[in-house]
């Protein structure tokens, strides 16, 4: 009997030390569109300040364990490709639907669309035509993923201006004022703009957006 219950004793520590860490990952999903920005425009705090956002929410949505890091690229000395930080793939969104198989596969042909580029919440991501339309996603990268060369600022300051400058963004919905490939990229479409100097939380949402990012798990 007595043996019994220590059995029962240990089986119960167990479960109890297995639960935290089980609810942190009972998510399947290693892809997502923030619900909400951080909400100082293009300050994210850095790459740090950006990924610790992609990891708090996935924490929230049960993704925690996975270790989280946010699509964006940085310029000048040093600069960071924002295809080269998100880990190999493949990739999933809340549902389970697969997004890209690949890094390569991401930038080629991939399976964003407005049904499949959902929230750590699963939810869609608000587009053209909806109210209000925040289908604007922060990447500071070119077509292919890439940082850009050059002085003009994509990245508003390497992601530390809240005022001057301007981020490159990508549709959510990869839906545009036109046809052209930018208009339907998910990851470079045009640069953010605004009374504000271009990198204001109001300048962001003046072109559809809210400061939102593209989470990826590296693992």
């Amino acid at each position: 009997m007595i043996d019994a219950r220590l059995a029962l004793g240990a089986a119960v520590a167990l479960c109890a030390l297995a639960g935290p860490a089980a609810a942190q990952n009972a998510n399947p999903m290693t892809f997502f569109v923030t619900s909400v920005g951080v909400g100082k425009g293009g300050d994210l705090g850095g790459l740090a300040g950006a990924d610790q956002h992609c990891q708090t929410l996935a924490a929230s949505a049960g993704a925690g364990s996975r270790t989280w890091r946010a699509y964006l690229s940085t310029q000048g000395a040093g600069a960071v490709n924002a295809r080269d930080r998100i880990g190999a793939g493949p990739w999933v969104n809340h549902k389970g639907e697969t997004i890209a198989k690949s890094v390569e596969d991401l930038h080629g042909p991939n399976g964003l669309t407005k049904q499949t580029a959902l929230t750590e919440k699963g939810e869609i991501v608000k587009g053209r035509g909806d109210q209000p339309n925040t289908h604007d996603v922060l990447t500071g990268s070119t077509a292919d993923g890439k940082a850009f060369a050059g002085d003009a600022d994509m990245t508003c300051r390497n992601w530390t201006s809240s005022t001057a400058g301007s981020a490159m963004v990508g549709h959510s919905d990869r839906t545009g004022l036109d046809d052209s490939a930018p208009a339907k990229s998910w990851n470079s479409s045009h640069p953010s703009r605004g009374p504000g100097g271009g990198c204001t939380q109001d300048d962001l949402k003046s072109t559809g957006g809210a400061g939102l990012l593209y989470c990826f798990a590296t693992n």
